[in-house]
């Protein structure tokens, strides 16, 4: 991964530094903040590897720069991986990334969460963005499909969320720590939902999730 990392890092540099997708320079912390915090599910969490088995399509909401989800197209080159981000500036930007890395299993698109439905079973990861509780309210599921949420936190995420007022039709799936070098550490999050239909925002047109895949 060092060698994708430095390709990456020398993009971000390069043609794309006007667009600041990341405030971190150096190789170093670049490689351990961004890359290694991105792929390190894979290789600490059960749970996560789990779902990975368990899911073709793995959607990645507000990825800013591209983490998660370059790194994880890297390290999974059989799945295919989905990206959302409300920017359409680096929604394009990061789909630049992705061709001159030769990620051929990413197309990210420029798409907001709650304007969308899930008709289709998939993983979807959130990293640095908003609350847990915010974010499970935005997403809209179609009867009888599976979604699994997973979320990078920080080790503080009980004391800056309320883990006891999540929405109804969401529950808890797991909670791990981890220690990540140079860093206050990582705590993931997971959540499946129950099939209780959603009403709040299925009175406006929404988009397919099947469509972009």
């Amino acid at each position: 991964m060092e060698e994708f990392a430095k390709q990456y890092l020398d993009i971000l540099n390069g043609e794309l530094k006007g667009l600041n997708l990341t405030r971190v320079n150096s190789f170093d912390d670049f490689y351990q903040k961004q890359i290694i915090d991105s792929i390190l599910p894979s290789a600490e969490s059960e749970i996560f590897k789990d779902m990975i088995d368990q899911h073709e399509v793995i959607l990645d909401v507000g990825f800013g720069g591209g983490f998660p989800i370059l790194p994880l197209a890297k390290i999974f080159p059989e799945k295919k991986f989905i990206g959302f981000e409300a920017r359409k500036k680096k929604s394009d930007a990061v789909n630049l990334i992705a061709e001159k890395l030769g990620l051929k299993n990413v197309k990210t698109h420029h798409q907001r969460l709650e304007d969308v439905i899930f008709d289709k079973k998939c993983l979807v990861t959130f990293k640095a963005v908003s609350t847990i509780e915010n974010l499970l309210k935005m997403i809209n599921i179609k009867k009888n499909i599976s979604i699994t949420t997973m979320f990078y936190k920080g080790p503080n995420l009980f004391e800056l969320e309320n883990m006891e007022d999540l929405p109804e039709n969401w529950e808890s799936i797991g909670f791990e720590d981890f220690e990540l070098e140079g860093t206050e550490g990582r705590t993931l999050a997971y959540f499946q939902n129950i099939d209780v239909p959603r009403g709040t925002n299925l009175n406006k047109q929404l988009v397919r999730v099947s469509r972009f895949i």
